[in-house]
C-alpha cells in the first residue's frame, strides 16, 4: 500500500499558489489584553482598599456611647445599631459620612433617641454609602412597631439618603429626608417627603454652589438651616477632617442644636405639613 506522509505536520499551511499563510496571532494578543485588564483591575482594586481601609474612626474607642440601659435601650443589629425605644413612632435611618466610622454618629442617635426617636446608624461596605444605598429596608424590616420612616445622612450618606427616598417616594411609611452637610442630587421637587437640610457656617467640605442649585430639586416645604459656628465634621465624634473649617462651637454642641432642628422640623411636619416655609 503507497504511504502519503502528512506534508502539513509542524509546518504552516500553504495557500493555493504555494505561498505560505500568515498564522493568526489574534488569540494571543486577545490574551495578552485579558491579562493586562485582569492585573489593571486587581491593582485598582487593591488600591481601593488601601484608600478605604484609611477612615475617620470613631473617637469613642471604648465605646461607651454604644452602652444600653434601661432609659435609653442600644440594639446592636449585623450592620447598625439602634438607639432608643424599638417601638417608638418614628425612626430615622443614618448614613454615615464617606470613609466615617458608623458608630461615630452615636452622640448625635443617643439625643434623637432621648427625644423620643428611634434613631439608627447604619454601617456601609468599605465604609461608603454608595455601597449600600437600600440599606435602610433591612432596619426598617427589622423594626416593624416604627409607623413613621426618615432617612437622612451626613456628606456623602445625606446624598445616598436622598436617592434612597427619591427610590421610595411613594412609600407611605416614609416621611422624610434628613440631609447634614450634604445636599441631594435627586430630583424630589415631586414628592409629598419632609426635607430638611442643616450645614455648619464654617463647613469649609460642603460644595456651597452644589448646596445652592440642589434648592430646585427640594420638594415644597423643605427647609435648610445653618448652624453658625459649626463645621463638617461636627455632626460626627471622629476628629477634625481634611479640608474642612475650624469650629468656634463644640461638636457636642452642633449635635445638640442639630438633635432640636430635626426634633422640631419632624413635629411641625406632623401638626400643618403645608405651612413649612420653602427652602432657604
Amino acid at each position: 500500500m503507497e504511504h502519503h506522509e502528512n506534508n502539513f505536520a509542524g509546518r504552516e499551511a500553504e495557500t493555493g499558489t504555494g505561498a505560505v499563510a500568515p498564522r493568526r496571532r489574534w488569540p494571543r494578543r486577545v490574551a495578552i489584553a485579558l491579562v493586562a485588564l485582569v492585573v489593571a483591575a486587581v491593582l485598582a482594586a487593591a488600591a481601593f482598599l488601601v484608600y478605604a481601609s484609611d477612615y475617620y474612626r470613631d473617637a469613642d474607642a471604648a465605646h461607651e456611647n454604644l452602652v444600653s440601659t434601661p432609659q435609653l435601650p442600644v440594639t446592636q443589629g449585623a450592620h447598625y445599631v439602634a438607639f432608643g425605644d424599638p417601638a417608638a413612632e418614628t425612626g430615622l435611618v443614618f448614613y454615615p459620612g464617606a470613609k466615617v466610622e458608623y458608630t461615630a454618629y452615636a452622640p448625635l442617635m443617643r439625643d434623637l433617641a432621648a427625644r423620643g426617636y428611634l434613631a439608627v446608624a447604619v454601617e456601609m461596605p468599605f465604609n461608603f454609602a454608595f455601597f449600600g444605598i437600600n440599606a435602610a429596608d433591612e432596619v426598617r424590616e427589622a423594626f416593624p412597631q416604627v409607623s413613621e420612616w426618615w432617612v437622612g445622612g451626613h456628606s456623602l450618606g445625606g446624598s445616598m439618603a436622598a436617592q434612597y427616598a427619591a427610590d421610595h417616594a411613594d412609600d407611605g411609611a416614609l416621611a422624610g429626608l434628613v440631609l447634614l452637610g450634604a445636599y441631594t442630587a435627586s430630583d424630589l421637587s415631586a414628592s409629598d417627603l419632609g426635607t430638611l437640610v442643616v450645614y455648619g457656617s464654617e463647613d469649609q467640605v460642603l460644595n456651597r454652589g452644589k448646596l445652592a442649585d440642589s434648592a430646585a430639586l427640594m420638594p415644597e416645604g423643605a427647609r435648610t438651616i445653618e448652624i453658625v459656628g459649626g463645621n463638617h465634621a461636627g455632626f460626627g465624634a471622629y476628629g477634625p477632617q481634611e479640608g474642612d473649617g475650624s469650629a468656634t462651637i463644640s461638636a457636642e454642641e452642633q449635635q445638640g442644636q442639630t438633635a432640636a432642628a430635626i426634633d422640631a422640623y419632624v413635629k411641625a411636619r406632623r401638626q400643618a405639613p403645608a405651612a413649612l416655609p420653602a427652602a432657604a
